[in-house]
Formats: C-alpha cells, structure tokens, sequence
C-alpha cells in the first residue's frame, strides 16, 4: 500500500500548502496574527508529507514494484541498486516530485532563517512560496501522478535510460534544481516587499544569502551538466546551446545580474525598481525552463516529456505567478525613488552596466532559443538555430562585460576615484597583456583573432581580482567572507574565460579509422589501437577497445572506450575514455565497426577543458563563502509596517 499511501501523502501536502498560501498572504492582510503563527506548522507539515511521498516512492524502486507505472517505465530487475534509487528523478514525474521535495526543503530553511524578521513581512514570504508549492502540487496530481498502478502488474520494467546510467545523474539533477528552486525564494521575498509595501534596503539584506546560495547551486548544477555530457554523450563536446541547457543558462545570467543589483540595493539603496524586476525575471526564467523541458515543445536530449497537456497547465501557471507579481511591481515600482547619487566612474556605474550586459546576453539567448519554435508556430518553415549564432551574439556582450568588471572591481562605491588606481590599472593591464598573449602565441604556434583579447581579459580580472585582498593582507585587516567570496568567484570566472579561451581557440579533433595495430598521429599524441574486445556489465553487452597513447615515444597512458547495448531498451551508447596530460584533455570515443577488424574511432585534444569546470566550482565556491557572510545574519530587522504602509518617495 506504500503507493497509495505516497499518493495520499501528496493530497495532504496540496492541502497545507493551501492553508500556506492562504494564511501566509491574508493574515498580515487582514492583520490576523494567529493566521500568521499558523504558517510555519502548514510549512512543517507539508515537508513532511512531501518527504513521505518521496520516501513510497523510492521504496517502490527498491523493492522492485512493477505495479505501479512510474516504477515499471523507468526500472528494471537488472538495473543495479544505485540507479533504481536516482531512477526516482530520471524521467518527469519523479524529477517533478524532486523538485516539490526541494522547494518544501527551501522552504523550510526560510521559516528557520527568518527568526529575525518582522513575524507579518516573514508571513508573506511563506505565503507566496506556498503559492508556488500549491501550484506545482496541483500539476503533479492532476497531469503528472508518480503513484499511478498498472493493472496487471508489469513482469518487469522497462528499464532506465541508457544515458542516465551513469553516475553523474545521481548528483546532478538535485544540485542543478536546488538552484532552479532557491530562486523562488528571491521571488518570494521581492512579492512580500511589495505586499508589505516596505521596499528599503533591509528586504535586499535579508534576501542576497538566499539568492547567492541559489546561485552557487545553479553554477554547480550546470557545470556537472556541462561534464556529463562531455564524457557521456560521446561527442566530446561540453556545451551545445542545446534548448534545456539554454533554460537553465538564460536564469543563471538573470541570476547573476540579481546578485550584483541586490548588493547596490543593499550597500546604497540603489537599484530598487531594477532588482525587484531582477528577481521576478529569474523565477519567471526557472518556471519557462521547466516548462521547455516538459511540454515537448523543443527537442532535447535532456528533455522529460512530450505532452502538451502538461505544457499548457505550466504556462497558465507561469502566466498567474508572473502576471501577478508584475501587477504588483507595476503598482509599487513608481513610488521607489532614492536621493542617493553616484558618479559616472562609481561602483555602482558599472554594476548597473554589467546588469544590462547581463541581461542582454539572456536575451540573445531567449531569443535564439525560442526561434525555431516561433518560426515553426507562424509556418515560416524548419529554423535551426546552434553556435553559428550564439558564439559571435554572445561574445558582443561578454567582452565589454569582462573589460568593465576588470575595470570595476578597482572603483569605490559612491565616488569612484579611479585615478588613484590609474597606476594599479596600468601595470596589471600591461602584465594581463603580456601573460595573455605570451599563453596565446608562447604555447601555440596560431590563434584566432580574438584569442590573445580575451586571455589578455581573463589574466586582468585574475589580477585585479586579487589586488584588494592582497591590500588588506599586508595592512593587516580582516578579510570578511563577504570580499573572501567575491574574490573566489571573479577568480573562478577568471579562469574560466582563459579555459574557454583556450578550449575554442587550439581543440584538435579527428575521426580515424584503424585496424589492430595500426597508429594515428593527432597532435603531439600518436594513437595505436589494439583491437577489441567483448566486455560484460550488470545490465548490456560492450564491445571495448583499447588504445596506447605515446607522446614524442614516451608511454602516456592506455585508454579503454567502449560501445555499450543495453538488454532491454537495445539501445547502443558510448562511454568514452578520457585522461588528462600536462593540461590537455585526450578523449577517445569509439565509433563504429567498418568491418575486418578495423574501427572508427574519434579522437579529441582539448586543452584546459577541465579548467572550466574547476573554474565553476571556484565561482560556486565563492558564493557559499559570501553567503554565509554573518553580517546577514546579524542584520538589523525590518520595523513592522503599519497597515497600508508604502515606503515615501526618497
């Protein structure tokens, strides 16, 4: 009975969330306080239903039942134990579950955290989230039900999928939704703002280590993203501008710009209007990227599900959420003035012009993204469209936003005195410029034009990133976590943009076809095949090569790829063979037989390519280290507004 029990624990989580929603948005509407102490038990006790549904649920994997459809569609008898667990979000309806799991998780951490916050103002912010969980509760019991049984029960299932058998769907859908999910709480504090009608600069305080958590969650998610498809869909590739790679992308940059325009409202009471916009915009990013990846309106590996119905029901649920707190903006953003005034060279200049150039690069990316549906929907015929547009469109904005942030990290908030950092600008140009073309033309013997550019911006923000830590290192000051986690993640996007640099400008790839014994010279690597053989795993057949790497004679390493079919699904994948030498990523993927022996065979030199995912982790590092900075946790409380309250022009 843990099925029906599952499904019945969802029914009552709906219900909690509910009276969540409810109490959390009309008690401090009404002034009803009692309404308002009741929210955190509604928010405790749906957590609880929803882990119990979670909790039938992974039981149905473990003990095998093929009774109930979800389990039957997405397991197997042979699928080891690890992956009947991680099946539970390897397909729509569980991976939705996951994300009901995750945001009752947030959701709590919220009621928790916000001790110090006036109880009405803290009562709204559990409210909306309560929204929010009513509506993805809704839509998975009315299109999108995990519990559903089969009548007679399956003699076995049909198996996972093939490409998610693999141990990276274990980490990454969790980590990349607690991302997607933490940027309701953004949503769900700017919505109370605007209830409460006290938009000041403690709404901002209280609300940048959520939003930087979320962010640093979502960085994570989608660099595990990037590396899984690197090493397991047999291309090599790390990044294709794939439609669901774009969804998760789009709010990631409407994240970023988040980040940085809560620090000016924060620092200056600047930016109110903008950043309120900002947290809308990155929740409403989230809802349409779920809503790509579950209508089938866009093709992707990634992809969960082609069903219109359900595509429909998360547009009208994204239409009401965002409709909602954009009437409510519409309302509020005219009476947000400040008397606060910066000069041009200010801090807080080029924050706002990196905001823009941040939000124009999600454009550029929406736009592209939602293209061939557009042409497809107006009969304009097939539009594809990849890298040929992203590249050059996204580069127009990235380069200036790399040169202003290099810049930018040197001015001071308010009055920029740049001139008293003209010299320090001046040197670490000149040493960027050196180190970046030295790297460019000392290493490689060719470039493209804009490779000595952009490793010339990387070294500078590298450089004057770690300037001002390094200032206050030799006068002997405290270094706060907050400067500690912005200089990690400037450094981690430092060291990104060289990698890029590096991985776009000098990757060698080839396809060779080659018979046992026989050698393919690529690059500095020569590649001689062994031949193949048959290997056998839990759950398909493999057919494994293997190929001896030497460079200039010396032994690098052997490496073994393999050409998988799995049992039931008979589907055939690669696993490629990847390892790193003196920076260099060599990847093997085995193609097919072109019979008497010999293979195809495709072979990948990617320099500094793991740097890239170093570099996310450094970023997302820096997050966490910022975020959990105590002066957000020793902030000055809200006052309580009075009953129609709206904060004064100024």
């Amino acid at each position: 009975m843990l099925p029906e029990l599952g499904h019945f624990a969802l029914i009552l989580a709906l219900l909690l969330a509910g009276l969540q929603a409810f109490f959390g948005i009309a008690g401090p509407a009404l002034g009803r306080d009692r309404w308002s102490g009741a929210v955190s038990a509604a928010v405790a006790g749906q957590a609880v239903m929803v882990a119990t549904a979670v909790g039938c649920l992974v039981s149905s994997f473990v003990s095998e039942d093929f009774s109930v459809a979800y389990v039957a569609e997405n397991a197997n008898s042979a699928l080891p134990l690890f992956y009947r667990v991680a099946a539970l979000w390897g397909a729509h309806e569980g991976s939705l579950l996951l994300w009901i799991l995750l945001l009752a998780a947030w959701t709590v951490a919220v009621a928790i955290g916000s001790a110090r916050l006036p109880p009405r103002f803290a009562a709204r912010v559990l409210g909306v989230l309560g929204v929010v969980s009513f509506g993805f509760l809704l839509f998975t019991l009315a299109t999108s039900n995990p519990f559903l049984r089969l009548n007679p029960p399956a003699p076995d299932g049909r198996d996972l999928n093939p490409i998610l058998q693999d141990p990276g769907l274990a980490v990454h859908p969790p980590i990349l939704y607690t991302g997607y999910v933490g940027f309701a709480v953004a949503f769900a504090f700017a919505s109370a703002a605007m209830l409460e009608g006290r938009l000041d600069q403690n709404w901002a305080r209280w609300t940048r280590p959520w939003t930087t958590t979320a962010w640093a969650f979502l960085t994570c998610g989608i660099a595990l993203g990037s590396f899984w498809a690197y090493y397991e869909l047999g291309w090599g590739g790390f990044w294709f501008w794939d439609p669901v790679e774009n969804a998760s992308f789009m709010p990631w940059l409407v994240g970023t710009a988040l980040v940085h325009s809560l620090a000016a409202t924060d620092k200056r009471g600047l930016f109110k209007s903008w950043t309120l916009l900002l947290a809308i915009l990155a929740f409403s990013l989230s809802l349409l990227g779920t809503f790509l990846v579950r209508s089938g309106v866009l093709v992707s590996v990634h992809s969960f599900a082609a069903d219109p119905t359900r595509g429909i029901f998360i547009l009208v649920f994204l239409i009401i959420m965002i409709g909602g707190a954009l009437t409510l903006y519409a309302w509020r953003a005219p009476l947000l003035r400040s008397a606060a005034g910066f000069e041009l060279g200010a801090r807080e200049s080029f924050l706002l012009f990196n905001n823009v150039l941040l939000v124009t690069a999600a454009g550029t990316v929406f736009a592209g993204t939602l293209a061939p549906l557009i042409s497809d929907s107006l009969k304009l015929g097939t539009l594809s469209v990849g890298p040929p547009y992203f590249n050059p469109t996204f580069m127009l904005s990235m380069l200036p936003l790399l040169a202003l942030l290099a810049v930018g990290i040197h001015a001071n908030w308010k009055r920029g005195r740049l001139k008293d950092s003209e010299r320090t600008l001046l040197y670490t140009l000149v040493v960027a410029a050196v180190l970046g073309c030295g790297f460019t033309f000392g290493l490689y013997s060719h470039a493209k034009i804009l490779t000595p550019v952009a490793a010339t911006l990387g070294v500078w923000i590298l450089l004057s990133s770690l300037i001002d830590p390094i200032d206050r290192w030799r006068r002997g000051l405290t270094l706060s976590r907050g400067v500690l986690g912005m200089t990690l993640a400037h450094c981690g996007l430092a060291l990104a943009v060289i990698a890029l640099t590096a991985v776009q400008s000098f990757t060698i790839e080839r396809d060779v076809a080659l018979a046992p014994g026989g050698t393919a010279a690529v690059g500095d690597y020569e590649f001689r095949f062994m031949g193949v053989k048959p290997v056998e795993g839990p759950n398909y057949d493999a057919v494994q090569g293997t190929l001896i790497v030497t460079r200039h004679g010396a032994p690098v390493a052997v490496l073994s790829p393999q050409k998988r079919q799995y049992w039931v699904q008979h589907q055939v994948t690669s696993e490629t063979a990847i390892r790193m030498h003196r920076g260099n990523n060599l990847l093997l993927a085995l193609g097919e037989d072109l019979g008497a022996g010999r293979w195809s065979v495709r072979v990948q030199i990617r320099p500094l390519v793991s740097l890239i995912w170093i570099a996310a982790f450094i970023m997302a590092l820096g997050g966490a280290i910022a975020a959990s900075d105590r002066r957000y946790r020793t902030a000055r409380a809200l006052a309580p507004a009075p009953a129609g309250a709206v904060e004064q022009p100024g």
